[in-house]
């Protein structure tokens, strides 16, 4: 799987139809319709793998559909 910033994360979603809902901290939550995800931004810190994973799952996206999108 691709190595993302949130920063990148963020840009992909607005790009699929999310909207930013809310921020609180450095935690932006993400809604579109019913699926939403909450996406972390530290700087321009790569997403841990875990963390990626669980944002995909929250958004009902497989990991092999995010790196074929993420490459177009």
């Amino acid at each position: 799987m691709p190595r993302v910033t949130g920063k990148e994360m963020i840009r992909f979603l607005v790009r699929r139809n999310f909207s930013l809902y809310r921020v609180k901290g450095s935690h932006h939550l993400m809604r579109n319709g019913e699926a939403q995800t909450v996406i972390p931004i530290h700087g321009n810190q790569d997403l841990k793998t875990g963390t990626l994973r669980g944002i995909l799952r929250d958004i009902n996206m497989e990991p092999e559909e995010f790196e074929r999108l993420w490459h177009h």
